[in-house]
């Protein structure tokens, strides 16, 4: 079983930053894509940015250059530092991952992690 930890939300004022991060543990043999999403109240969730196993990003229009993605193979971890906050970035954050079981990718979500960007 594959478990999913999202850490680093919390409230932060229009203009600053904050960075999440998302630790995958359990049996885990490759993670393909890891991703971050978010879900604001009353919206449906969509992605905010992707990263493949081999470092290529990929970004929602409304965050490309604020936010940035990485990841560290070697520990499974996936990070996302936003900057440049507003409040439209307000949402429940969530990880996610590709997990290779045998010879079939399944997708893993975190429990998500509450973003607040005051005005």
């Amino acid at each position: 079983q594959v478990q999913l930890v999202e850490s680093g939300g919390g409230l932060v004022q229009a203009g600053g930053s904050l960075r999440l991060s998302c630790a995958a543990s359990g049996r885990i043999f490759s993670i393909k894509d890891m991703g971050w999403y978010r879900q604001a109240p009353g919206k449906q969730r969509e992605l905010v940015a992707i990263i493949t196993s081999g470092g290529r990003t990929n970004y929602a229009g409304a965050v490309k250059g604020r936010f940035t993605i990485s990841r560290d193979n070697a520990k499974n971890t996936v990070t996302l530092q936003m900057s440049s906050l507003k409040p439209e970035d307000t949402a429940v954050y969530y990880c996610n991952g590709e997990f290779l079981y045998g010879s079939t990718w399944y997708g893993h979500w975190g429990q998500g992690t509450q973003v607040t960007v005051s005005s």
